[in-house]
Formats: C-alpha cells, sequence, structure tokens
C-alpha cells in the first residue's frame, strides 16, 4: 500500500511538470532532496551510534532486566499477560527508554525483539495479543522528554534555538501516551478477560478467572467461581 502511495505522489509530480513547463525544476527538486537526505542521515550518524552502543553495552550488563525491575509497577500494570522475570519486559523497558529519549530509530531494534518474545507467548499466532497491542500503541506515542533526533535534524538546518521544541514536544506526547493507554484499556475491558501465560508460552487455566456453573457444589447457576 505504501508503496502504490508514493507511486501516485511521484507519477502526479511528473505530469503536473509536464504540463506546467517545469521538468527543469522537477529534476531540480529531485537531485536538491537527495542530497538533503544524504547531509542530514550523516548528521545523525554520532547520535544513533552513540545511544545504540549503550543500549548495546545495557543489554549485555544485565541492566535492562535491572530497570525492569524497579519499575515493575507500571510494567505489571501495563503488561498484566507476561510472566514476571520474562525476557520480553527487558526489550520492552529498554524500547521505552530509547523513546523517552527520543530515539526512535535506536527503539526499533528493541521493539522487534520485544514483539518477537511477546509472539512466544502467543497463543494464536495469527492474532496480535493484548500484550502486543499495548507495546504497538506505546511505541507509537511514547512520552518524549528530550526530542535528541528531532533536535539533531534542526541543528543539522542551522536552527537557531533547536532546543526549544522540548517543552511543546513533552505536552504532545504526554497527551498521546495518555490517550493511548486509555484507549488500550478500554478495548481491553471490552474484550475477554486476559490469560495468564507461564514462561514456556502455554497458557495457564488455574490461575485464570472462570465462571463455573456446578449445581452439585452448592453453588447456584450462574455464579462464578474463581
Amino acid at each position: 500500500m505504501v508503496n502504490i502511495i508514493w507511486l501516485f505522489f511521484i507519477a502526479v509530480s511528473f505530469v503536473a511538470a509536464i504540463v506546467n513547463g517545469r521538468m527543469e525544476a522537477l529534476t531540480e527538486a529531485a537531485f536538491e532532496g537527495a542530497k538533503s537526505g544524504v547531509s542530514v542521515s550523516f548528521g545523525l550518524i554520532s547520535v544513533m551510534v552513540f545511544w545504540l552502543g549503550l543500549m548495546r553495552i545495557g543489554e549485555d550488563a544485565g541492566l535492562l532486566r535491572k530497570i525492569a525491575v524497579l519499575l515493575q509497577p507500571v510494567v505489571r500494570f501495563l503488561f498484566p499477560s507476561v510472566p514476571k522475570g520474562h525476557p520480553a519486559l527487558g526489550y520492552i523497558m529498554s524500547n521505552m527508554s530509547a523513546n523517552i529519549l527520543g530515539l526512535g530509530n535506536a527503539a526499533t531494534p528493541m521493539g522487534i525483539k520485544a514483539m518477537q518474545e511477546l509472539q512466544k507467548l502467543n497463543e494464536d499466532k495469527e492474532t496480535a495479543s493484548d500484550a502486543m497491542c499495548t507495546l504497538l500503541a506505546l511505541n507509537t506515542s511514547s512520552i518524549t522528554l528530550v526530542p535528541t533526533t528531532l533536535i539533531a535534524i534542526r541543528m543539522t538546518y542551522s536552527s537557531a534555538h533547536p532546543a526549544e521544541i522540548v517543552g511543546t514536544t513533552l505536552a504532545a506526547t504526554l497527551v498521546a501516551t495518555a490517550a493511548a493507554i486509555a484507549a488500550d484499556r478500554w478495548y481491553r475491558g471490552r474484550a475477554k478477560p486476559p490469560k495468564s501465560i507461564n514462561r514456556g508460552g502455554s497458557i495457564d487455566r488455574t490461575s485464570t478467572a472462570s465462571t463455573l456453573y456446578n449445581d452439585s457444589s452448592g453453588a447456584g447457576k450462574g455464579e462464578a467461581i474463581v
């Protein structure tokens, strides 16, 4: 679908340039855009390499697991179906940390690893689990304290005050994250109760609240036994 959209834009640009007799301007703009893209990419290399290196060191040193333990209450609230101590929690926390620092590109590898670990816990491999949906929502709307990538881009284009967007970015991402969590809770509340999953990836039905109808046990018909 994305390829179709880009092809549509390119085709419309060519047609408009031919109709208006501005093919030369279109060619110049295309080459100038390519040049700007390369310049911005080189400007971001140092920032990306630095933070990706820190993330890798933290992963190898076990720091990500320790962060997950410190933020256990938040993690358990957002991801109640992920077992305590599961590797997915470390990747989730590293993904969230990178997004908070405004490093979207650095967060992507950790987000992919977190999704892979969550998929191992997913009973239905063809449908995203609740935890996977929550991670996607948070990754899309993450709170950003320091928009590092945007500041680097503004510096590349010689902005007079590259860091002046910090306040507005923080406010916007706070609202976006709150809305994402609220929507996630609302849709999850409308769905069936989440099932507890053990470390092996199988469902632990003994820990799941279930409604049992057993007249012979003394419980009235329609009463829930947890």
